[in-house]
């Protein structure tokens, strides 16, 4: 399933209709990193591409990544572990064998999730090569994304992919810590 307009309208009612998930407290509980709003853009097609609230917890091997209305409301929560990636909706519980296949899921295109946490940090995940943009713009390219932190300090850090087709833009406002 895509995250079109349509499902993300489907999901929005389904999670207020039916509750939704909360993210698990207590002794077992995984730090929240970061969280804030996202916006994901698909060239040419506006029916892949939306906002939304979210919330990273955790670190690449085990973590949750929720996603949330304007109003706060989950649609949904994406946790991994080793062996395990699922996505939690009002629909039920999806699988999948990696988080990559997740995120094409979840948000149209896959996003690595895994290198989040070090990308919205202002540094280059240490698990693959990473390359200074060019013209001495701050911030770095890696697996075939650029990371554009000319404003990370406002808390806003831009991904972007042209290759392959189409091109994806990743706009992320951090919530002020």
């Amino acid at each position: 399933m895509r995250l079109t307009r349509r499902a993300w309208l489907g999901w929005t009612t389904a999670a207020g209709l039916t509750g939704c998930q909360s993210l698990p407290s207590g002794p077992g509980e995984l730090p929240l990193r970061h969280s804030g709003r996202l916006a994901v853009q698909v060239a040419g097609d506006s029916e892949r591409s939306f906002s939304a609230g979210f919330e990273l917890a955790g670190d690449p091997a085990s973590g949750r990544l929720a996603l949330l209305s304007p109003l706060g409301t989950q649609h949904g929560l994406a946790a991994w572990s080793p062996g395990s990636v699922r996505l939690v909706t009002g629909d039920g519980i999806r699988r999948y064998a990696t988080l990559d296949a997740l995120s094409a899921d979840l948000l149209g295109e896959p996003v690595p999730i895994a290198a989040l946490f070090d990308w919205l940090g202002g540094r280059p995940w240490p698990a693959a090569a990473a390359h200074p943009l060019p013209d001495g713009a701050a911030g770095f390219a890696q697996m075939g994304w650029q990371v554009a932190l000319q404003r990370i300090a406002d808390g806003l850090v831009v991904l972007s992919r042209t290759d392959p087709a189409p091109i994806v833009t990743v706009r992320i406002k951090l919530d002020a810590r």
